[in-house]
């Protein structure tokens, strides 16, 4: 029994140091891995401020006066990016007698000009030289022709209404077809006269 009780006590001593040798084993295995990073909190980003960039203005739109040979003469207001075109056909478009030819409708507009459309009948055409006769007529005339001499706007004929500035055969004709006028102001009742024509004629007009 003594043997045997030996070998008992042999094998609890064995025992005992596998398990002290498994902890040993275990804390140096724990003891030599590494340590884990940190965790690091960061601040949230400071978003900056996006730059915007300033509204450019609006251009406002454009005050034209249109005059000549256009159906309605007036001063219309266009948009900003308008051309010559544009305000022609806010006049109503060419009248009749209107001589396009000789307008740049790709012009583009500014604030406060002027477009004036000439008449056919404003053309100039050189006149054919003819030998001077060895002794001209008197010539009679009371004064209708001479741009020094108001025109009587009641009496001048179709031809005489044609020479005053701004005024072609249809203008003329719707002249006559008004009368009788109490005032030189009146004629601004005539279709196709407007402020900026009647300046034009009033210091070459009157009425008896």
């Amino acid at each position: 029994m003594n043997g045997l009780s030996r070998v008992n006590a042999w094998r609890g001593y064995i025992g005992l140091s596998l398990v002290w040798m498994a902890i040993l084993g275990a804390v140096l295995f724990i003891s030599r891995r590494p340590a884990p990073d940190p965790i690091e909190i960061l601040p949230p980003p400071t978003l900056q401020p996006t730059p915007t960039s300033l509204p450019s203005p609006t251009p406002g739109p454009l005050r034209v006066d249109v005059a000549g040979a256009v159906r309605a003469p007036g001063v219309y207001n266009l948009p900003a990016t308008s051309i010559l075109a544009d305000a022609i056909a806010a006049a109503g478009g060419p009248s009749g007698d209107a001589d396009l030819d000789r307008v740049n409708k790709a012009v583009p507009l500014q604030d406060g000009m002027q477009v004036y459309v000439p008449h056919l009948a404003e053309l100039t055409t050189p006149q054919p030289v003819n030998p001077a006769p060895a002794k001209a007529p008197p010539v009679i005339t009371d004064g209708a022709n001479d741009p020094q001499v108001p025109m009587d706007i009641n009496t001048a004929t179709l031809a005489e209404l044609d020479t005053l500035p701004g005024v072609g055969p249809s203008t003329a004709q719707r002249i006559v077809d008004g009368r009788p006028y109490g005032a030189i102001e009146d004629l601004m009742r005539v279709k196709g006269i407007g402020q900026a024509t009647f300046d034009k004629l009033k210091e070459r007009i009157t009425v008896r």
